[in-house]
């Protein structure tokens, strides 16, 4: 089953890419007390990821931040090694967390998994975005193709972060 709006982000441990190497994170305490947009993505380094869905996030991480996100964080099946390499060729180390999700653990638990493996890809995730706040999922998009990165944008995201958080004020 996919996970929606108003439930609350699965207990899983995972890693986190970072300069000083793998760093295990529990997505109960990563996601805590915090607004959080998260994107998931097929892969490190394939075409629709590099070249639109981060750079569209990293362009957008200041109009995120200032609507009110705490953190950005981009999920993916790979390990926290080729996901360090990606964040600092994309320039995206200390604006995108980089969630390694190796064993499709998150993903699974999510219901976003995405079945590649005619292409060499093995099971990945789907490509979507959400706006957490406090473990709670707010907004989900969820693109129906993998080629796609348009409901999952940043641009997109930031209306939906918008929209979110003024309603959740009133």
């Amino acid at each position: 089953m996919t996970i929606k709006p108003h439930d609350h982000m699965p207990n899983v441990d995972l890693h986190l890419a970072t300069p000083e190497g793998p760093q295990q994170v529990n997505t109960l305490e990563f996601f805590a007390n915090k607004t959080t947009v998260l994107f998931g993505l097929p892969g490190a380094f394939t075409p629709v990821c590099t070249m639109q869905q981060v750079p569209g996030y990293i362009k957008e991480a200041a109009a995120l931040r200032q609507a009110g996100v705490d953190q950005i964080v981009c999920l993916s099946v790979n390990d926290p090694f080729v996901m360090q390499v990606w964040a600092d060729s994309m320039s995206a180390s200390g604006i995108i967390h980089m969630l390694c999700d190796g064993s499709v653990a998150l993903t699974n638990a999510l219901g976003l998994t995405a079945d590649l493996s005619a292409h060499g890809l093995g099971i990945r995730s789907k490509r979507y975005a959400m706006v957490i706040v406090n473990n709670v999922v707010q907004q989900l998009q969820i693109e129906e193709s993998l080629s796609n990165c348009q409901i999952s944008s940043a641009s997109s995201l930031l209306s939906l972060v918008q929209q979110s958080l003024q309603v959740m004020r009133s």
